[in-house]
């Protein structure tokens, strides 16, 4: 322990020391690093997607939509852009401030600590490491130990910053950062009838075709009326079976449950006899194999544990409602989500949704795609989470805006200083309302 101390004490230092040099701030080293990540993901390809399939069971083909292409696309974006996220942003100053100019500029904090999680273990590294790098940081990472080929690969083949392992994580400031929650997905049936079935499949691929549904901002549960409740089941099942097959443990196309600890977690939460009651399709589980079947609930209690926690896992629960509009006050019900899903045209309902409630983001008529959009903000509110992320926003995080102003000597205006007088407060009063023209009239002693 005493060594790995030392380790991380050493890695920190010399982290410092480069950040102190100034080196970092060059965006030609800026770019330089962008470009090796570009090139670190072209040439271990094959071998990241291994990884993956060893920790997570993922196909190298949701390996590649999800981490590998993703973290290319983002470091891309980061690398054409950069010279224009790094120009002094000029500030339209008062005229009461005239003649001094403003401007903020985005400086590097320092030395940052990125935390990645297991269940997207290359991109959830990587894609926070190109924002910090954008902005001028050098890196400490923290690979997840639960991914543990996919954190070993990382520690091996990054070519910048430094990476630490599980292991040292007791000697950094400790951290606590969590994002997700229960994801809701509504669906408005009656106005977007003519689409469902693309509905069907947009939900299922989100569910159960990213990670097993072990994500973030996964679909937790479906809201639906009720009348049309069975209809939309009987639309999952041939739609689940065209995705991965009759047997979908042997599809090669289900990720496996992470860890026995999660697989086990899982079992708990649909083992309840009031939950089991309650599975419409699927249900059957492998502890050897830590697969899960695709799952789907109708109406399990409200008060059971897998309606109070997130899920994050492969199990959909379909929570039916009279009418659609009181999906609204069910989701007002529950903690802030990092994300609320909803297929509908209903133009006061879209408006009902947006600002009747609170999440992370909201995404119309599609799911999860927001992730991958990185000129849209990436983050929680609340106990889904702080902060946000992704593209410019990821320069954004890891720079601090520092305000610039040059004042003027040519110009000094004396109701700024004592004695205090009638005058110099009227002064003040009428600058603060920006009234200029009166501040002229009292100046030239026409107003009192």
């Amino acid at each position: 322990m005493e060594a790995m101390k030392e380790t991380v004490d050493l890695s920190l230092r010399e982290m410092r020391e480069t950040f102190a040099s100034g080196r970092t701030r060059s965006v030609k080293w800026r770019k330089t690093q962008l470009k090796a990540i570009i090139e670190m993901v072209k040439d271990n390809e094959e071998k990241m997607c291994d990884v993956l399939f060893q920790d997570l069971g993922k196909h190298s083909t949701e390996a590649f939509r999800d981490e590998l292409g993703f973290v290319m696309r983002s470091a891309a974006t980061a690398l054409n852009s950069l010279d224009k996220w790094v120009v002094p942003r000029k500030s339209n100053l008062p005229l009461l401030f005239y003649p001094a100019t403003g401007k903020v500029i985005s400086e590097p904090y320092g030395t940052v600590l990125v935390l990645s999680s297991w269940n997207f273990p290359i991109s959830l590294s990587l894609d926070p490491m190109i924002g910090a790098i954008s902005a001028g940081n050098t890196v400490l990472l923290k690979a997840s130990e639960l991914s543990p080929n996919a954190s070993a690969f990382l520690a091996k083949t990054i070519p910048i910053g430094k990476i630490i392992m599980a292991a040292a994580a007791e000697h950094l400031t400790p951290v606590t950062l969590e994002l997700g929650g229960k994801c809701p997905t509504v669906i408005d049936h009656h106005s977007v009838s003519k689409d469902i079935m693309s509905i069907v499949k947009r939900i299922s691929g989100g569910k159960w075709g990213s990670c097993s549904g072990q994500a973030c901002i996964s679909i937790d549960y479906v809201l639906v009326e009720q009348s049309f409740a069975s209809s939309l089941i009987e639309m999952f099942k041939p739609v689940i079976k065209s995705f991965f097959g009759e047997n979908p443990k042997e599809s090669g196309c289900v990720a496996r449950i992470v860890t026995k600890k999660h697989f086990q977690r899982l079992s708990r939460l649909l083992n309840d006899p009031r939950v089991q009651a309650s599975i419409v399709y699927g249900g059957s589980m492998d502890e050897e194999k830590l697969y899960v079947e695709p799952t789907i609930l109708l109406n399990p209690p409200l008060d059971s544990e897998i309606m109070n926690e997130e899920i994050f896992g492969p199990i959909l629960p379909i929570i039916t409602l009279r009418d659609i509009q009181e999906s609204i006050g069910f989701i007002k019900s529950k903690p802030k989500p990092l994300a609320i899903y909803a297929f509908t045209k209903d133009e006061k309902l879209k408006t009902r949704i947006l600002s009747e409630t609170s999440s992370g983001s909201v995404t119309f008529n599609d799911v999860m795609i927001q992730y991958m959009c990185d000129a849209l903000p990436f983050g929680g509110v609340g106990e889904s989470g702080m902060g946000r992320y992704h593209g410019k926003y990821s320069f954004e995080c890891f720079s601090h805006e520092k305000a610039i102003m040059e004042g003027s000597l040519a110009i000094d205006l004396e109701p700024r200083y004592p004695p205090w007088n009638n005058f110099k407060l009227t002064f003040i009063r009428l600058a603060f309302c920006e009234a200029y023209f009166k501040l002229v009239l009292l100046m030239l002693g026409l107003k009192r």
